[in-house]
């Protein structure tokens, strides 16, 4: 992006010397840029990133090391230092157009803000177990996130949720209730994702959604959850392809969403076809449903493949699935092993033609005209 940024602010000054563009215009494009360079994410603010993490939990790692042989005081302040000086230290920094820098230290921050809940819960016996650490570092993250209004530190919040939703569902804090409460953070974290301008929080709070529902279908009726997924997914995806612009202002997802819609819409017919898998050979609703989802991919595909290429190779994989799936299903008895190893080197050898093929005419002009 740094690249790309410094071309076209070349470009704009190039333009306004040729007379194409006014100063008023030029100023409003170098700013444009500008802010779009602060919200993304290069090569080196992601190295920047991973060494913040590592850097964090290096130091939490040599406190609980040492944890008895510190004086009680000097942990607690040694803690609160190292979250006020990422946090006051990367705002600094930021303020100095050292961006990467002082989002990576607002990270170390965060991931001392959660080895701070542990130790000092443990320390003084705190009431409370570790699904209820997690929502507290969830919570103090996002309202940094918002205080700060930081994209990674909005990105790491949803993560922390994801792992407080499956650890409730599955994991060591496993307990009778399903952790409905997942919908309600998504929903905050997804409208300070606006406030934030992290779009990469949006996308991933999108995905942590479809695997909530996954969740909820395992936990309950795997029907009641999986029809209505297709049915808004689809309705989603129309919407998305058919009124692009004024639906992308307002989930803000980059003209992503169709990409999303499609994931959901597999998804819920995957879930279908497991459901009635075990029924195939006396019950249509399998054979209706991996009609619908082959119909779905052609439709995704023809519909929004030329403009996406994530799309395509997501309608690629859910082809690959469904190819798979029903042979599972409804062939597996017929055949033998060498029948079963003949119809896979078929079965592939369609997919890749049939990949060739879409590739090349998503490539071709359309109507003679340059490519898309």
């Amino acid at each position: 992006m740094a690249g790309y940024a410094t071309r076209v602010r070349a470009d704009i000054a190039r333009w306004r010397e040729a007379g194409l563009i006014d100063a008023a215009t030029a100023d409003a494009l170098a700013r444009d840029v500008a802010a779009n360079e602060r919200t993304s994410l290069s090569f080196g603010s992601i190295l920047a990133m991973m060494a913040a993490l590592l850097f964090g939990a290096a130091i939490l790692i040599f406190v609980a090391a040492n944890w008895e042989a510190i004086p009680r005081l000097a942990r607690v302040a040694a803690l609160f230092a190292v979250i006020v000086g990422g946090y006051v230290g990367g705002a600094l920094l930021k303020t100095r157009d050292h961006a990467a820098i002082g989002e990576a230290l607002w990270v170390v921050a965060a991931a001392a803000f959660g080895g701070s809940i542990a130790l000092i819960g443990q320390m003084y016996h705190l009431s409370g177990d570790e699904a209820a650490a997690l929502l507290t570092w969830c919570a103090g993250t996002a309202l940094a996130a918002v205080a700060l209004r930081s994209n990674p530190l909005t990105v790491a919040a949803v993560g922390i949720a994801d792992a407080w939703l499956f650890l409730k569902w599955g994991g060591f804090f496993r307990r009778a209730e399903f952790p409905y409460l997942f919908a309600a953070i998504a929903l905050v974290l997804f409208a300070i994702s606006f406030w934030t301008r992290s779009q990469a929080a949006r996308h991933l709070i999108v995905l942590s959604i479809l695997f909530y529902l996954v969740l909820l279908a395992i936990d309950h009726n795997t029907l009641q959850v999986a029809i209505p997924l297709v049915l808004v997914s689809a309705a989603l995806f129309a919407a998305a392809i058919f009124a692009a612009e004024p639906v992308d202002r307002i989930v803000q997802l980059g003209g992503r969403l169709p990409l999303h819609a499609l994931i959901g819409f597999l998804t819920g017919l995957a879930m279908v076809q497991f459901e009635l898998g075990d029924e195939a050979s006396y019950n249509s609703g399998f054979a209706i449903a991996s009609a619908t989802a082959l119909a779905g991919i052609v439709a995704a595909i023809m519909l929004g493949g030329r403009e996406s290429r994530g799309l395509r190779w997501v309608a690629y994989a859910g082809f690959a699935f469904e190819l798979a799936i029903i042979y599972v299903v409804m062939l597996q008895s017929m055949l033998d092993t060498a029948g079963f190893f003949l119809s896979a080197a078929v079965l592939l050898g369609i997919l890749a033609l049939v990949i060739i093929r879409v590739e090349k005419r998503m490539k071709t002009p359309a109507g003679g005209g340059a490519a898309a």
